[in-house]
């Protein structure tokens, strides 16, 4: 058993397991990632920044190519119509089939390609997703910044966290931390700042929180109400 949602447009799909859980869109592309490459393997397969890092090790390990890029689905269909990629996907939920189609985030055909996978499967829902490892990862967490200010306080904390780091600065800043990794970038829609973080533990995930929440402390133009949400939510 499962359960299908789109939004208003059908550009974005949802799927539940049989346990009322939902699965994250970078975990449905990991499974769609999966299918692909039993028949395309070196197939390359773009995704967001937001995107966990179990994502990347999956398409790795079933002998794909991970490409990295920018959040906003134009973004993402140019990036794949440059790399010839089949397959795409954000955080968000627009996923993108090439493969005998037209790269385009088409929820019906995604549903399809789902249930096609799981037709051929003896196990539940939850039991395919449970191969795919998990780590521990917050929300997208989105704090309101000034739109006047929110690209400079994205490049000065580009520079802070590259003194300390390794960072990824395609789309903001996504920083390397022993166990995990967290994301600060501009919104491209709204005077926000948006971010996201994960790791192998709870105690990791507050940690990097934590060190992100002290920087953007020094910018009092910066709510930081929903980012201590998330503290104290993976503290208890």
């Amino acid at each position: 058993d499962l359960g299908i949602g789109f939004d208003g447009d059908a550009d974005r799909c949802g799927i539940i397991d049989e346990n009322g859980h939902h699965i994250a869109a970078d975990r449905l592309l990991a499974l769609l990632a999966r299918d692909l490459l039993s028949r395309h393997k070196g197939a390359k397969i773009v995704f967001d920044v937001k995107a966990s890092q179990a994502l990347e090790d999956e398409i790795r390990a079933h002998g794909g190519i991970p490409i990295m890029w920018k959040t906003g689905h134009s973004l993402m269909k140019a990036k794949m119509a440059e790399e010839g990629a089949p397959l795409g996907g954000e955080v968000s939920g627009h996923l993108f089939i090439g493969e005998d189609y037209y790269g385009f985030d088409d929820a019906p055909l995604v549903s399809l390609k789902v249930l096609e996978i799981f037709s051929k499967e003896t196990r539940t829902v939850s039991q395919v997703f449970d191969t795919i490892p998990k780590l521990v990862a917050t929300p997208e967490v989105i704090v309101s910044a000034p739109d006047d200010r929110k690209f400079q306080i994205i490049e000065a904390l580009q520079r802070e966290f590259a003194a300390e780091h390794q960072v990824i600065t395609l789309d903001g800043a996504r920083v390397t931390f022993e166990h995990g990794w967290g994301l600060v970038r501009a919104s491209n829609t709204q005077p926000a700042i948006t971010m996201r973080f994960e790791a192998r533990t709870k105690a990791d995930l507050v940690a990097i929180m934590q060190d992100f929440d002290r920087r953007l402390a020094r910018y009092p133009e910066v709510s930081r109400d929903k980012l201590q949400e998330q503290i104290a939510a993976f503290s208890a």
